[in-house]
């Protein structure tokens, strides 16, 4: 589709035109002009958005889509449509399906099935077979298939020197090995964050410590190895601490934190409303502060939503029953604008690209056109008119939200809400 944006202002750090606001010449998906007034002899289709602003196209590092095994709570095609919606070109699918993508022929199925759509998927293959954490999986193939990264979802490698193994052979094809870092048996049967609200609720409580220790452990490995490592979703003040102290080291780590640990504490859990289950477990306001100051600081190098739809059979149920997970695609950018600056969101949501293997997008003349569309301005509340997800296990449904997303434009196609 070729089109011309008029007066959008450009949130791109790398761009020549950052903060500047003009009108953008798109054709076969090409950036073929960017300035003042641009004329429109051959009739292109004109987008004209209140307070329109553009970035790069968001990236998100996590999300689970259910299909194949399960889509009765996503399927792949509607849960492309619901990033797209939300802003994001590109998402980093995780494995945790059935059955796991954990070969060549699975990888190849997911990524075939963005082939023809505006957001791509990039899959993760699971590190171990079945990711069960007892042998490795053919990372190489699935390396070669288009797999952009391993780990297994939300499981934690109990044994040291399978990931030692692993960091020392993804080296041989510059692999990215993803660490969940939680020790299974410190959690032991925990559900929520330890601390005063598990007390007051009755609730199994889950330290922080589980997090760091493994956290901690797993950056010995990697100083042992090198390599590169990812460590997701991170939720302690401590955990921080540990990975700005490797990172001085000169390791090669990288780490996200998730929108839901940014804006919500354990003090929400008060009515055990099920929807506040995640892994890992919400925590204090001191962690919630301590992640916004890495994410300010540059300790954090990415904000995911971890999208994770649950079927309503597997969430309201007790609390202790229940599924670990949230949707978080369409509330990302609104919840993350009450507690950070734009420009901070846009760096923070499109960084995982280039830590994922991906080329960086920049908004300029003569790049292929891969962009977010949004108005940073409009408040609101999230609710569930907003939910475009099959599955409704929203943690931030009716949070206050700041901002609105537009769409996306990418690989020569628009989605817009409106639309």
């Amino acid at each position: 589709m070729n089109l011309i944006l008029r007066a959008a202002k450009i949130i791109d750090e790398s761009s020549p035109f950052h903060l500047q606001t003009v009108d953008l010449r798109i054709e076969h998906g090409m950036i073929q002009k960017i300035g003042h007034q641009i004329p429109n002899p051959e009739q292109f289709r004109e987008i004209e958005l209140d307070n329109l602003h553009l970035s790069s196209g968001w990236f998100d590092s996590s999300v689970s889509l259910g299909e194949p095994g399960y889509e009765d709570r996503e399927t792949i095609a509607n849960g492309l449509r619901v990033a797209a919606c939300s802003g994001f070109t590109g998402i980093a699918l995780q494995p945790n399906t059935f059955p796991i993508v954990d070969n060549q022929s699975q990888v190849r199925f997911v990524k075939s099935k963005s082939d023809t759509t505006a957001t791509e998927i990039f899959p993760i293959g699971a590190l171990t077979k079945e990711s069960e954490g007892k042998d490795l999986a053919e990372i190489y193939d699935m390396k070669k298939a288009g797999a952009v990264a391993f780990g297994d979802y939300n499981k934690n490698i109990d044994n040291a020197n399978l990931l030692k193994i692993a960091l020392q052979y993804a080296q041989d094809f510059d692999a990215l090995v993803i660490a969940f870092s939680q020790d299974n048996d410190v959690k032991g049967k925990g559900v929520v964050n330890e601390g005063v609200s598990a007390t007051r609720l009755g609730l199994k409580g889950i330290p922080s410590l589980a997090e760091e220790l493994q956290i901690a452990r797993n950056l010995f490995l990697l100083e042992y190895t090198g390599g590169k490592l990812h460590i997701p979703t991170i939720s302690s003040a401590k955990s921080v601490a540990l990975i700005k102290e490797a990172k001085a080291k000169g390791l090669q780590v990288a780490c996200s934190v998730t929108v839901h640990h940014l804006v919500l504490t354990d003090e929400t859990l008060a009515g055990f409303d099920t929807r506040f289950k995640v892994a890992p477990p919400l925590r204090t306001e001191t962690d919630r502060k301590a992640l916004i100051d890495s994410v300010l600081d540059g300790t954090i190098d990415m904000i995911t939503s971890d999208h994770n739809p649950i079927d309503i059979e597997h969430k309201k149920m007790e609390f202790d029953l229940a599924k670990n997970g949230t949707i978080g695609l369409e509330s990302a950018f609104g919840a993350l604008l009450t507690v950070l600056p734009l420009e901070v969101v846009v760096k923070k949501l499109t960084a995982g690209r280039t830590i994922f293997g991906q080329e960086k997008v920049v908004i300029q003349e003569g790049n292929q056109a891969n962009i977010s569309l949004f108005n940073p301005e409009a408040s609101g509340h999230f609710s569930l008119n907003n939910i475009f997800s099959k599955s409704k296990n929203a943690a931030l449904l009716d949070h206050a939200t700041q901002g609105k997303v537009y769409g996306i434009y990418n690989r020569g196609k628009l989605v817009l809400n409106d639309e």
